[in-house]
C-alpha cells in the first residue's frame, strides 16, 4: 500500500474525528439507499415484465395467420405452416365476440374455436386447466371457461351455459346456443379468464354461420419467442401478402413498449437518488479537505506532487461510493429474495392482471446501477480533488 492508498484509507476511517466519520456514513448510507431502490423497483418492473409476457404468450400463439375474407382449406394450410422452420405446432381457430345470457341479463365476451387435437400444441391451456382435463378431451357441445368468469356468475363444471350468437338469422334475431362447461381455466391474467370462452371449432363455425372449410386463421408456435420476426418473414415469403401474419411482439406492441418506458423513467428517477446522494461525497470531500488544510499544505512542502493529493481524495470519494454501492446491492438482492420467495405483497388481480409483485433480477439490470452509481461517485470527487490538489503550500500553512 503506498502513501496516497494509505492517506485516503486514513480518511475513510476518521478514527480520531468523529464528525468526518459522521459525515462519512451518511454518504455511504445515502448512495446505499439509492442503489438499493433501484435494484428492487427495476427488479420489480423486470418481473411484471416477464411474468406478464409469460401469460400473454401462454394464452395466445407466437404467430397468427389471417385473412380478411377467412383462410379456406386451414388444414392444408396448418401443414404447410407446420414445415416452416422453426414452427414446432400449428393449428386453426375462430375469434370473434358473442354474449353470454344469465338470467334477463347478457354480456359480452371472446369465444375462441379452437382445435383441441392441436391446440396444445401451441399455447400453454393444459398448464391452466384445473381437474386433470386436457384440452383435447373438449367435446362438440362443451365450452372451457375462465375461473373469473366462472366465479362471477357461481358457474361449475357440468354446469350449462347459453351463447348469444351476433350473427342474425332467418329472423333477424340472434341464435342461442347451450353448450355444457367441461373445463375451468386459470391463466393467471384476469382479462382472459374474465372474458374468453373455448370451444370446438366447428361449434364456433355453427356460431358465426361460417362453411366447413373457413376459419379466422392458423395459429404456430414457435420453437424461439425471440425469433418471431424472422418466422413471419418466412411465412410471408411462402404465402405472399393476400394473408395478414401477426407476431406476439405487434399485437401487444403497445403494451410492451409501455412497460419498457415506464422501465426506463422509474430508473431515472430513482437514478436521481443516487445523484443526490453523491453530493454527500461532494459535501464530505470539500469539508475534508477544509480540515486537512495543514495536511496537505505539509505534504506539498515535501515534495508530494499535486496529482497524488488529487489522487488521495478521489480514492477517498470513490471508496465512499464503493462501499455504499455494495452494501445497497447486497440490501437489494436481499430485499428482492424476501419478496420473491415469499410472495409478500399482494396485488388486486383485475388491476394489475398478477396476484402478487413479481421480482426478477438480471445481470444486466445489476451492472447498470452499480456501473451508474459507481460513476457518479466518481464524478462527485473531481471537483474537491481538483480543489485540494491546487492547495498551494504556503498558503495552506500561512495561518496555520
Amino acid at each position: 500500500m503506498n502513501y496516497t492508498h494509505w492517506l485516503a484509507f486514513k480518511y475513510l476511517i476518521a478514527k480520531k474525528d468523529r464528525f468526518l466519520s459522521l459525515i462519512n456514513w451518511v454518504a455511504m448510507i445515502g448512495i446505499a439507499i439509492g442503489v438499493a431502490a433501484l435494484i428492487v423497483v427495476i427488479g420489480v418492473m423486470t418481473g411484471f415484465d416477464r411474468d406478464l409476457k409469460e401469460k400473454i404468450i401462454g394464452t395466445n400463439a407466437h404467430v397468427l395467420v389471417e385473412r380478411e375474407t377467412g383462410v379456406k382449406d386451414f388444414e392444408q394450410m396448418r401443414t404447410l405452416l407446420a414445415a416452416v422452420p422453426g414452427v414446432i405446432g400449428a393449428s386453426p381457430y375462430i375469434h370473434g365476440n358473442v354474449f353470454i345470457e344469465f338470467g334477463n341479463r347478457a354480456a359480452g365476451l371472446i369465444i375462441r374455436g379452437i382445435d383441441p387435437k392441436n391446440e396444445g400444441h401451441v399455447t400453454k391451456i393444459n398448464a391452466y386447466l384445473k381437474g386433470g382435463f386436457k384440452i383435447d378431451q373438449l367435446e362438440r357441445g362443451k365450452v372451457v371457461i375462465g375461473s373469473e368468469l366462472a366465479r362471477f356468475y357461481g358457474f361449475r363444471v357440468g354446469d350449462d351455459v347459453t351463447l348469444l350468437s351476433p350473427v342474425s338469422g332467418v329472423a333477424g334475431e340472434g341464435w342461442r346456443y347451450k353448450f355444457k362447461i367441461a373445463a375451468i381455466f386459470n391463466s393467471g391474467m384476469y382479462d382472459y379468464d374474465r372474458n374468453l370462452i373455448l370451444v370446438d371449432y366447428r361449434n364456433a363455425q355453427e356460431i358465426f354461420n361460417l362453411p366447413a372449410d373457413i376459419v379466422t386463421g392458423v395459429a404456430m408456435k414457435l420453437r424461439d419467442v425471440e425469433k418471431a420476426d424472422e418466422v413471419k418473414r418466412a411465412v410471408v415469403a411462402k404465402l405472399g401478402f393476400a394473408y395478414e401474419v401477426r407476431t406476439w411482439i405487434e399485437q401487444n406492441a403497445n403494451f410492451f413498449a409501455a412497460l419498457n418506458l415506464e422501465k426506463f423513467a422509474m430508473f431515472v428517477i430513482l437514478i436521481l437518488i443516487v445523484l443526490v446522494a453523491s453530493f454527500n461525497i461532494v459535501s464530505t470531500l470539500i469539508v475534508t479537505v477544509t480540515s486537512k488544510t495543514k495536511d496537505i499544505g505539509i505534504l506539498r512542502s515535501i515534495g508530494v506532487p499535486a496529482g497524488a493529493i488529487r489522487q488521495v481524495f478521489t480514492l477517498y470519494g470513490l471508496a465512499l461510493g464503493l462501499i455504499g454501492t455494495f452494501w445497497g446491492l447486497s440490501c437489494g438482492l436481499l430485499i428482492a429474495y424476501v419478496l420473491k420467495e415469499t410472495e409478500l405483497i399482494k396485488l388486486p388481480a383485475t388491476v394489475y392482471y398478477i396476484d402478487h409483485l413479481p421480482v426478477l433480477i438480471q445481470v444486466p439490470d445489476i451492472l447498470m446501477i452499480t456501473g451508474s452509481a459507481v460513476l457518479i461517485s466518481f464524478l462527485a470527487t473531481i471537483y474537491p480533488s481538483a480543489k485540494a490538489a491546487s492547495l498551494e503550500p504556503v498558503e495552506a500553512l500561512r495561518y496555520q
